[in-house]
């Protein structure tokens, strides 16, 4: 399972929110506070169909084919609904991912 898959997946069933909450009990902005905030913002901006369709596609593990068939949709219009958001998740991976590096060159330049 590729990282934005499972990113998705861990938010959309919870383990996100309790994962981030174990890791980090102090509201400081960690990578994984950082991605679950972001990752909640941009779910929250999305119509109820475009949630259904990752739903479908991330969490429930549907191919394209099988989507379309779901929803009554041919799979370039699931790609066009999907692929901007997906590909916004992996930008927010990528952003904590390089904040979290900057983090720790601060914290070994400090010591």
């Amino acid at each position: 399972m590729n990282e934005v898959k499972f990113n998705i997946r861990l938010y959309f069933t919870g383990g996100m929110k309790r994962l981030t909450d174990r890791i980090d009990s102090t509201d400081q902005l960690t990578p994984q506070r950082f991605i679950f905030n972001a990752m909640t913002e941009l779910f929250d901006s999305l119509s109820d169909e475009d949630l259904k369709l990752i739903r479908l596609r991330y969490v429930e593990d549907l191919t394209l084919d099988e989507v379309a068939r779901r929803c009554y949709l041919n799979e370039s219009t699931i790609r066009r609904h999907t692929n901007p958001t997906v590909k916004q998740v992996k930008e927010i991976i990528a952003r904590a991912k390089k904040n979290e590096l900057i983090d720790r060159k601060e914290e070994i330049e400090c010591q």
